[in-house]
């Protein structure tokens, strides 16, 4: 049987925004159903709420089809605003890149998750968001780190890095934090889109402060483009009476505008002209207009209109980051639109089949596709071969060295060896130490990273002179050009980790590990603490060091000592923590630490140091070399042994900075003839997860376990930490023993060392008195 010719295609067919149109109705539609189908269609035997959001991923359908569909090149890469997900995915199933089984398990175990997840979702996610704020300055750090890549060892590409951002997410510290940074103007790459639908979870904002927004970036040093009106309200601008409508709608709070938006032509009529003197022109040009251009008119903003958006698109300047503002409606083109209350509002079944009707498809068949050889199915083909990417190649193998082979000995800090261990490791093993870079807010010097920096130089896009080069009595050298390995940022501990995430991520990305060390003081961590976490959550993998840390740094107050941060490894997924004791303690925690960077199945590290000068002797470390290395392998695992009497009647367990407390304790109790041994501990996090495999959690080693605190000699515990006592109170649960837990759980104060232990019950007699009370 012969198939009949197809009939001639009208011109308007074949219209390219008239097909950008078609598809955007489509995505409008497949978004609106994925929330719908999650919420209504699919049991929910427990009751609790599925969620979405179809009014937010209404106001982003019009730019995203228009970015995808007309202005993404393959090496583009995009964050998209948390709340526009099922936008994302519907455009994903458009392009053949989201199997049509996953259209009906958003937010379903094993299917899509709620917000954009790089690690999770089946379909191509260039940046996980959801956390407010970090996804959208992320495509900044992307940018810096593809550019690193590029400088060190190429192959990373070229290509525009996109922030689709809600407005209300500009309300965000971290937003600011990352625009206002000195590096960040230089990046003409980064392009940030604004979803001005003017409102946020709870109402309409009610002062418009775009203009504010506006100011503050193009202070920064961005392009700024507005888009505010479409074609329809520019029409009427043009028209007698037309000045006048966009004063009028200019001068509108938000609230009042927002409200039109639910308004019937004639009520339009009546609240447009307002009380102004132009109210009698206004009313006038209005009269000639049809009710249904009116209706159309009064809700046609510039991020709904395609031909509006194109011009933008292409006004871009590369030379320096942009953004553009695009006014849109929250819920445009859905029977919720413009309404307060429908930031999480579903539709009901009559207004989904409105929009079905109107957009074309059936309820019945709602995950259809465009028929074969149409314009919007070739459109969309044509999308998808223009975005393919090829597969990233396998990262190499990094064989880091375990052991240094450095016995560090007099008096050091395990703050000053990071620094050294850098140093030794890049000579030991050039091709590994040209992949490690260090980051630090400010705080380089102080952190004794100086001699690294001094050595590696600092990461510039171009070379910068160093004008106190030859100024005899400068120590720290700020030679600045592009194959530096040191990145400098401004005080912003949400800045550093951003950049750790994003250069944690260049080994699935381009292929190329890195191995990224981020420096802070540790009473700030907990400021980085969640970035940092969600840059893991995003597959990021970085090493975190908090020095100096806890109340030893004395002098410095309570406003500098840090007391929670000791528990981060037993809390953090994706994460490691170690809390070494002694230099060579940092040297084999660091490099454990790095070499589970930069591949899958990977993880990153936190490491607490110290500035307290401990006298390296106290480690005892074995000169044999078997021996040597069963130390450092129970010292990465998660603590050693470091006193251990014929008979032993307690235990002290002890972490960091507190091991020579822990130490003059047990001679004490020694003299009095009570045999006391001493546990170091260098990470509470590993010895927990043992712990919870002894009892059938997850699989972790438990020899390190019966290494340190064997269930034949158990005996009652101190522990002691510069830190919250619970940290280390599980161990009493090994062996099911008495103990005591000393810590820091009250803000201190300026002091010595020594009234500061005192103060806090960390002192020698303390410990004493501790265990004293344990064998009463």
């Amino acid at each position: 049987m012969v198939k009949p010719e197809p009939g001639p295609r009208s011109a308007a067919e074949d219209d390219p925004l008239v097909v950008l149109r078609t598809i955007e109705q489509r995505v409008l539609w497949l978004s609106t159903a994925i929330v719908d189908h999650a919420n209504r269609m699919r049991p929910n035997t427990s009751g609790v709420k599925v969620g979405g959001h179809q009014a937010s991923s209404a106001s982003m359908v019009t730019i995203m089809t228009s970015l995808w569909f007309e202005h993404l090149r393959q090496g583009d890469r995009v964050s998209v605003k948390p709340h526009a997900s099922p936008v994302l995915h519907a455009i994903n199933y458009l392009l053949g890149e989201l199997d049509q089984s996953y259209l009906t398990r958003l937010r379903a175990f094993g299917g899509l998750q709620s917000y954009p997840s790089r690690s999770k979702d089946p379909d191509p996610v260039d940046y996980s968001t959801g956390s407010v704020g970090i996804g959208a300055t992320a495509p900044i750090w992307g940018a810096l780190a593809r550019r690193y890549v590029n400088t060190q060892f190429g192959g990373a590409g070229t290509g525009r890095q996109y922030s689709l951002v809600g407005d209300a997410e500009l309300d965000e510290g971290a937003v600011w934090e990352a625009v206002l940074d000195p590096m960040v103007t230089e990046l003409g790459e980064v392009v940030w889109i604004v979803d001005l639908n003017r409102q946020s979870l709870d109402r309409v904002v009610p002062n418009n402060g775009a203009g504010r927004l506006q100011g503050m970036f193009a202070a920064a040093g961005w392009q700024v483009l507005t888009v505010k009106y479409g074609q329809l309200l520019e029409d009427l601008f043009a028209r007698t009476g037309g000045a006048a409508l966009r004063c009028r709608i200019d001068a509108m709070a938000n609230p009042e505008y927002q409200r039109l938006l639910r308004c019937t032509a004639d009520q339009l009529r009546a609240r447009l002209p307002g009380d102004g003197p132009d109210g009698a022109a206004i009313d006038r040009l209005l009269s000639d207009v049809p009710d249904e251009q009116l209706h159309a008119s009064i809700r046609n903003l510039g991020g709904h209109d395609l031909a509006a958006l194109r011009d933008a698109f292409a006004a871009i300047d590369d030379t320096r980051p942009s953004v553009i503002f695009a006014y849109t409606v929250k819920g445009y083109g859905l029977a919720s639109e413009g309404h307060p209350q429908n930031h999480s509002a579903l539709l009901r079944l009559e207004h989904l089949s409105e929009l079905a009707q109107r957009v074309g498809v059936s309820t019945d068949h709602p995950w259809q596709k465009f028929p074969p050889g149409s314009a919007p199915e070739r459109a969309c083909a044509a999308a998808a071969q223009r975005l393919r990417r090829e597969d990233v190649m396998s990262a190499p193998d990094l064989e880091l060295p375990s052991d240094l082979g450095r016995t560090p000995g007099g008096v050091a800090t395990t703050q000053a060896a990071l620094g050294r261990a850098l140093l030794d490791l890049n000579r030991a093993a050039p091709e590994i130490g040209r992949r490690v870079v260090t980051v630090s807010p400010d705080v380089s010097s102080s952190t004794n990273l100086g001699g690294w920096v001094n050595k590696v130089g600092v990461w510039a896009q171009t070379e910068r002179s160093d004008w106190f080069d030859d100024d005899a009595e400068t120590i720290l050298h700020w030679r600045e050009n592009p194959t530096g390995r040191h990145l400098e940022l401004g005080i912003a501990e949400t800045n550093l980790v951003g950049v750790l995430g994003e250069l944690g991520a260049t080994w699935s990305r381009w292929g190329q590990p890195l191995l990224p060390i981020g420096v802070l003081y540790d009473p700030f961590v907990e400021r980085a603490l969640e970035p940092w976490s969600f840059g893991i959550y995003a597959g990021g993998q970085s090493i975190l060091v908090g020095t100096p840390s806890g109340v030893t740094l004395a002098p410095e107050g309570g406003a500098h000592q840090s007391i929670k941060t000791p528990s981060i490894g037993l809390e953090q997924p994706g994460c490691v923590s170690y809390e070494p004791a002694f230099a060579l303690d940092a040297e084999w925690t660091l490099l454990a630490s790095l070499a589970r960077l930069g591949r899958p199945g990977g993880s990153s590290a936190y490491l607490r140091l110290s500035t307290r000068p401990i006298d390296q002797s106290l480690a005892a470390i074995p000169q044999d070399p078997a021996a040597r290395e069963r130390r450092r392998r129970n010292v990465v695992a998660g603590g050693y042994v470091l006193r251990r009497p014929t008979h032993p009647v307690l235990t002290i367990c002890a972490m960091g900075a507190l091991i020579p407390e822990a130490l003059g304790a047990a001679e004490r109790l020694e003299a009095m003839g009570l045999g006391t041994a001493v546990v170091c501990v260098t990470s509470a996090g590993l010895l927990f997860e043992a712990a919870q495999a002894r009892r059938g959690a997850p699989d972790a080693p438990t020899w390190i376990l019966d290494a340190l605190l064997p269930g034949d000699s158990a005996t009652p515990i101190v522990t002691v930490l510069d830190g919250h006592p619970h940290t280390l109170a599980f161990l009493a649960g090994v062996n099911r023993v008495r103990a005591n837990h000393l810590g820091v759980t009250r803000f201190g104060q300026s002091g010595d060392l020594d009234d500061i232990y005192r103060e806090h019950g960390l002192d020698i007699e303390s410990i004493v008195t501790s265990g004293l009370d344990l064998l009463d």
